[in-house]
């Protein structure tokens, strides 16, 4: 469950993630959400939904489920009243809750306090540092990282170029990102000038962003696209785009994981990142990527003029090795065996068999 999901943020991504892992277990699973794509829409657990749910509805919402797995609704106080519903609803029941973020990593929630915790959930962050942060809170958790495959489908790279009206020889940088202050577009364009090269923002702007992006892009010094293209008659995917790009930019100032320092890897593209805490901790498994520094973009322009595959074989070798797609269902059911959550023959949840799954 979540306050959205079927979108393209890195929670609905990651979220989508988690439910194939738990059919591969052979779990039945059913979303839950305030907004999206969801079997069970609960508009009161919108982020912006104005109001809270009431407990029936949320208790109705999870009465069948063995185990709910929480992707931020409790993290980040962005519909409190959802938070709090939620919680009381999932008291003295096995659940997994998701930490993308938490509250006081974002400026604007600095003075909030830890999630709410039980004896009967477990806690699971993305990233080591929020791990050490809720210990230091009294709560214990487990680190799953996020997530990909190491042999993503390859996109159109010329059809996608030609959309975007740009000849081989142009070069262009891609924000798989949406717009919002902490993904710094203005370091993006700056990086793009810099390289001579088209800026493409892939996501929209959110969270009333969207003047602050207009005025961004109408000052910028180097071409821009926004937006998929319609390539055939068939919007581009996210495949296309990195297939499409020749840099991939995320100078965030702030991500709980950021999905592109991976995407970029198994995509086989340079990539330009923030310096944020969770990158340098991700760095650690030994990619080689460009920082947004001068230093570093000036090695990146002569990386361009000369590119040297090593760079992209080690870092698609790391992306394999330590967050392949496959791992997933292993992970999730260590959880869900902490849980409780197995049948007689050792094995976790049977699909089909309702009510074999009883913790």
């Amino acid at each position: 469950m979540s306050f959205r999901l079927g979108g393209g943020d890195g929670v609905s991504v990651e979220a989508a993630k988690w439910r194939w892992a738990l059919e591969q277990l052979g779990c039945d699973v059913v979303t839950v959400a305030g907004e999206g794509d969801a079997e069970r829409v609960v508009p009161e657990l919108a982020i912006h939904a104005g109001r809270a749910p009431d407990d029936m509805t949320v208790q109705r919402a999870l009465a069948d489920a063995d185990v709910v797995v929480v992707e931020n609704v409790c993290s980040l106080p962005l519909n409190p009243g959802a938070a709090d519903a939620v919680a009381r609803a999932l008291r003295g029941r096995p659940a997994i809750l998701h930490h993308h973020d938490l509250a006081w990593q974002r400026p604007h929630f600095a003075g909030s306090g830890p999630p709410p915790d039980d004896r009967a959930w477990r806690h699971v962050t993305i990233n080591w540092l929020s791990r050490r942060e809720l210990a230091a809170h009294g709560i214990d958790a487990t680190v799953v990282y996020n997530t990909f495959d190491p042999d993503p489908p390859r996109g159109s790279r010329e059809a996608v170029r030609a959309a975007l009206g740009l000849a081989e020889s142009d070069r262009l940088v891609l924000q798989a990102t949406r717009a919002l202050a902490r993904k710094r577009v203005d370091a993006a364009l700056a990086l793009a000038a810099d390289l001579g090269a088209t800026y493409w923002l892939l996501g929209p702007p959110e969270d009333g962003y969207g003047p602050t992006l207009e005025r961004m892009l109408e000052a910028a010094r180097c071409p821009v696209r926004t937006g998929p293209v319609v390539v055939e008659g068939t919007l581009s995917g996210v495949e296309d785009a990195y297939a499409a790009c020749d840099v991939v930019a995320l100078p965030s100032s702030w991500e709980g994981f950021g999905n592109p320092v991976l995407e970029s890897a198994t995509h086989r593209r340079p990539l330009v990142v923030g310096d944020y805490p969770v990158a340098r901790e991700l760095q650690g498994f030994g990619f080689d990527w460009f920082f947004d520094t001068d230093e570093d973009r000036a090695r990146l322009a002569r990386w361009l003029d000369s590119p040297d595959p090593s760079l992209l074989d080690a870092n698609a070798a790391i992306a394999r090795r330590y967050f392949s797609l496959a791992d997933l269902p292993r992970r999730v059911g260590g959880l869900l065996r902490a849980l409780g959550i197995v049948r007689s023959a050792g094995s976790v949840c049977g699909r089909g068999d309702r009510g074999a799954c009883r913790p």
